[in-house]
């Protein structure tokens, strides 16, 4: 579904990404780990169009879509959590989902989207009309997913969903995570530090280092990888 190749991304003289390439299978999830600075979000971030790459080729069902606009590439069904959520923290949490349909026209379609993220998080629901700056960090993680789901996706990117998260939300969320790919098959990439959870829930994972693929392999084969094991896991 997604196919990433010889992927270079630069900022100025400093090079972040140096030729990545990765696949995506539909109905799957992937995850990418690594350390801070391996370049994991600026993957992402080339995906959904926020920054241009200098070289090589990203494929989305099969059309390559380097060089276009980010609205354009939800367009097609590709979805970007950011890392941090970045949720409107002055607008209510119905109005922060609202922006994520900014694109759909159909209001039986919005509505129809509103409700099924609502059956994901049932929290959303009882905040509907709560400022999204007062939730907690986790209550703001659910409405940045769901904020994303509103577009409809077939892929979904997610960007270290657990960071700054009490450990019971960070459970929550995970499960959130394969219930979406499950039920609604979407497929997902994910970003995320905690390694232990992200090959948990994952069919397969790339490590990124200093903007290289390292390591990939099926997800129970990396959680056995002595390398990954010392480096990502903790021993």
């Amino acid at each position: 579904m997604l196919e990433i190749k010889n992927l270079q991304v630069s900022y100025g003289a400093i090079t972040a990404l140096h030729g990545v390439t990765l696949s995506v299978k539909s109905g799957s999830i992937v995850t990418l780990i690594g350390s801070n600075g391996a370049g994991k979000s600026t993957t992402l971030r080339a995906v959904s169009g926020l920054v241009k790459p200098q070289a090589g080729e990203i494929l989305y069902d099969g059309k390559n879509i380097v060089g276009l606009r980010p609205h354009r590439i939800v367009a097609l069904g590709l979805s970007h959590v950011p890392e941090g959520r970045m949720v409107f923290a002055n607008l209510t949490v119905h109005e922060n989902l609202m922006m994520g349909a900014y694109l759909q026209r159909d209001k039986n379609l919005i509505r129809q989207s509103l409700e099924s993220v609502f059956a994901t998080f049932p929290r959303l629901k009882e905040r509907e009309k709560q400022i999204a700056g007062t939730l907690s960090g986790g209550e703001q993680q659910m409405l940045a997913i769901g904020r994303a789901l509103m577009s409809r996706p077939k892929f979904l990117m997610m960007d270290e969903p657990s960071l700054g998260i009490a450990p019971l939300l960070v459970k929550t969320i995970f499960e959130k995570i394969v219930e979406i790919n499950r039920t609604q098959g979407i497929t997902i990439l994910l970003v995320e530090q905690n390694a232990n959870l992200a090959l948990e829930i994952s069919n397969y994972g790339y490590v990124l280092e200093t903007g290289k693929i390292i390591v990939q392999n099926e997800s129970p084969a990396l959680r056995q990888d002595p390398k990954v094991r010392s480096a990502y896991l903790g021993g």
